[in-house]
């Protein structure tokens, strides 16, 4: 099963590669505007030979996995504060609210007004948007907890971080890693936003800078790097998801099928 799907994901790419250059060479699109394949291909063979590309790669991953790691311990903390304590839940639902929705590159104007383009900028915008995916999920994970087995634990004398440990948390993991796999894609994102906009380093600069300076071919060989990255970041997440949740129903099904 797993071998044909690999099989049609391959003729997939294949085809949609060919498509890329037969599109240009047929005359049906300016190839100044969308080069072929085969063009790309030589630029990011170029690029993977040019040390500013590997450091521009090293700035947007450091970025995007120190916001992701603070997102994550602060999304964790503060969804269960929030859900174990009452008070706290009715007190921050309307804040929380109204500032999700909040698009994150509406601060980007406050992120360059605070620290200019340095990486700070590029954490805010990150930690901003990636903290509302673990919260919300840590959130429901926690609201879905069955409340038989929370008197259970505690007619069996649990403290409160017993209960949180035995009870709380094995409920909420699954929707914890779904968040956290959420804001893995979407701290990449924004990463590579901030750094195209605010002119931050990183693989967006790049872009940023290939496209002003009509370097079409080295453009889309780098945005092909961020949906590279992006693919890997997502196999990785799913790949630690099914680790963690090896005892969970959903991931036992899984591996079956």
């Amino acid at each position: 099963m797993r071998a044909s799907h690999a099989a049609l994901g391959g003729a997939g790419l294949a085809a949609f590669l060919a498509l890329g250059e037969a599109v240009p060479r047929l005359g049906l699109v300016e190839e100044a505007y969308f080069p072929p394949t085969s063009r790309i291909a030589d630029a990011l063979a170029g690029e993977l030979g040019d040390r500013a590309f590997w450091a521009a790669l090293g700035d947007t991953l450091t970025g995007w996995a120190l916001g992701l790691a603070v997102a994550v311990g602060a999304g964790i903390l503060a969804g269960v504060l929030v859900s174990v304590v009452p008070y706290l839940r009715r007190a921050t639902a309307s804040t929380i609210e109204f500032l999700r929705p909040i698009p994150s590159v509406a601060l980007i104007p406050l992120a360059v007004l605070l620290y200019g383009t340095e990486l700070r900028s590029v954490l805010l915008l990150v930690v901003y948007a990636s903290f509302w995916q673990v919260l919300i999920q840590v959130i429901h994970g926690v609201q879905d907890v069955d409340p038989i087995a929370e008197d259970t634990a505690r007619s069996y004398g649990l403290g409160t971080w017993a209960r949180i440990r035995h009870v709380l948390w094995p409920t909420a993991l699954p929707y914890v890693m779904t968040g956290v796999r959420l804001a893995a894609a979407v701290a990449l994102i924004l990463a590579v936003t901030a750094e195209l906009v605010i002119g931050a380093p990183g693989l967006g600069a790049r872009i940023a800078v290939a496209q002003t300076s009509q370097a079409v071919p080295e453009m889309y060989a780098l945005i092909v790097v961020t949906g590279l990255l992006g693919l890997l970041i997502n196999v990785g997440a799913r790949s630690v998801e099914r680790r963690a949740l090896a005892w969970h129903q959903s991931v036992r099904g899984e591996v079956a099928v």
